[in-house]
């Protein structure tokens, strides 16, 4: 029988509380529902005990953590966004309107593509630089800006009479 020490695994449990809740707020600005964040945020967590060698090898754990995250999201992004488009015809999305910005503004970001949403949460709110975020997403610093110019330029199109809320002093 295999014990902890024999698979490598000591330090996971510590790890894993210490960024758990981390891991879960990006997950819920990327998913934009608490269901789905928890999932995100359990898969991640799997992924990296299932490779918990490398992780607790690199230079960052919390970096690497964070890239299976979003490249986690992304993937499942696109396999529902394929089988949707396989089986159902797309409608125009409902304009999202709540009556708090924080409803809207989620609102806003849902109806982004998933990379562009996953560029604009780790550029802006993870405060990540456009280097790093290339490098989670595999692609060029000038592809992240254009992506995050476009994605910026959208919300504040969507939000409309919202952005006014953030502007004001």
């Amino acid at each position: 029988m295999f014990t902890r020490a024999s698979r490598g695994t000591d330090g996971f449990e510590e790890f894993a509380r210490a960024g758990q809740r981390r891991l879960y707020r990006t997950a819920y600005l990327l998913c934009g529902d608490a269901d789905a964040a928890r999932d995100l945020t359990q898969t991640t967590l799997a992924k990296l005990f299932q490779h918990w060698h490398r992780v607790r090898a690199a230079d960052h754990p919390d970096a690497y953590a964070r890239t299976v995250l979003t490249r986690t999201y992304i993937a499942e992004r696109r396999r529902r966004l394929r089988d949707l488009l396989a089986h159902t015809p797309i409608a125009a999305p409902a304009p999202g309107v709540g009556p708090e910005l924080t409803v809207t503004l989620l609102a806003a970001l849902a109806e982004l593509p998933p990379r562009a949403r996953a560029m604009v949460v780790l550029r802006y709110w993870e405060d990540l630089s456009v280097e790093t975020v290339a490098e989670l997403l595999r692609c060029s610093p000038s592809t992240v800006k254009s992506q995050c110019s476009r994605s910026l330029a959208t919300l504040r199109t969507r939000l409309g009479d919202a952005c006014l809320y953030t502007t004001r002093s």
